[in-house]
């Protein structure tokens, strides 16, 4: 897997080059100083991956991300956007996502110890991700994804739902867009949402979704009632979980449990809604790696619940969706256009309620 690194740090250059050095299958082809750089190497040395940080000067990585999806294509190469912890960064890294970046990773603690060894991991296992679905998809002999027919063809019933929830990761924020984008008109039932960020650009992407439909949308506060009309983003960090208390469904925001791989966990949310929804609930996974949420799915699959995975060719990284797909769980496939309709359709039908155990 061929990488460049754009940043206007040597020492990041560096610690960057030496981090894909030590994992198998990368090779390092060049790097660059600023934005002009990136793009000029990206003709130059045809990468699979560029590592391209957001604040640079003479071209910031924004810029040079427009620059090379104008030049190259919606696919290859992939970009992995390096940002610092700060609100400029991170409301630039949520505008690259919509441009193109195929993710963004969070680089504020890089240094020694423990916190540069879990970057390094995280690191190496998106761009492998992501490396691998660009390879697959580049290739015109490559298979495609076994889906069953069934799915492709299934209605879903957006009839008597209370609540939609929805699992996300690689790629996800800009299909979250085209979601918030498509409600026609303000829904009438909560929609729930566990995207795989750090906090500040859950918070970046809460804002920013905001403005660009007519529902409301926020970060999600421990013990609030979960209002009609209303879009909650999990805290990166922390865990979303929805609670039946006194008769009203209320928001759970927790840091346990501690040991999950994902924090927010798309296993935690869809769980709590399989026991607080049951049937009355819609569960939509979209693009990501890994398998969180399949065993949620599992849960809301018993509990009577619909399921709808993301197709393979619209997925930045198809791991999320398919581990549903392959755990027979899925009710429907459907393309991001599809899935923002019957969204629309299943948040307006009735208002929030609990799951009905007569």
């Amino acid at each position: 897997m061929r990488v460049l690194i754009a940043d206007d740090s040597a020492f990041m250059r560096k610690v960057l080059t030496q981090m894909f050095s030590s994992g198998r299958g990368f090779e390092v082809v060049g790097t660059a100083r600023n934005g002009v750089d990136a793009v000029a190497k990206v003709k130059e040395l045809d990468p699979d991956i560029v590592t391209m940080d957001v604040e640079m000067p003479e071209m910031n990585g924004l810029t040079a991300l427009r620059k090379i999806r104008a030049e190259h294509g919606r696919t290859r190469p992939a970009v992995l956007m390096c940002s610092t912890l700060t609100a400029e960064g991170s409301q630039t890294a949520i505008l690259a996502l919509n441009a193109g970046a195929a993710d963004v990773i969070a680089k504020e603690h890089l240094g020694v110890g423990e916190e540069n060894e879990a970057f390094r991991a995280e690191l190496l296992s998106k761009v492998r991700a992501i490396g691998l679905h660009v390879s697959r998809a580049s290739r015109p002999d490559a298979p495609k994804p076994h889906v069953p027919e069934r799915l492709s063809s299934a209605t879903v019933r957006t009839r008597g739902l209370d609540a939609v929830v929805i699992g996300s990761s690689t790629g996800g924020p800009p299909v979250l867009e085209r979601i918030v984008e498509s409600l026609d008109g303000r829904p009438t039932a909560p929609i729930f949402i566990a995207q795989h960020m750090p906090a500040l650009f859950t918070k970046s992407l809460a804002t920013r979704l905001d403005g660009v439909g007519a529902a409301t949308v926020k970060l999600a506060e421990d013990g609030e009632r979960a209002a009609p009309g209303t879009v909650y983003i999990a805290e990166g960090g922390k865990h979303l979980r929805v609670r039946q208390s006194r008769g009203e469904v209320r928001l759970e925001v927790s840091s346990t449990p501690a040991d999950a791989l994902y924090k927010p966990s798309v296993n935690e949310l869809f769980s709590s809604a399989a026991s607080v929804y049951g049937r009355r609930a819609l569960g939509v996974m979209l693009t990501g790696m890994g398998d969180d949420g399949c065993e949620g799915a599992r849960a809301m699959h018993a509990a009577g619940a619909q399921i709808v995975a993301q197709t393979a060719e619209s997925c930045v990284v198809y791991g999320m969706p398919r581990a549903v797909v392959e755990a027979g769980v899925a009710t429907a496939a459907m393309g991001i256009e599809q899935i923002g309709s019957l969204v629309s359709q299943a948040s307006g039908c009735i208002g929030a309620g609990l799951r009905r155990t007569a």
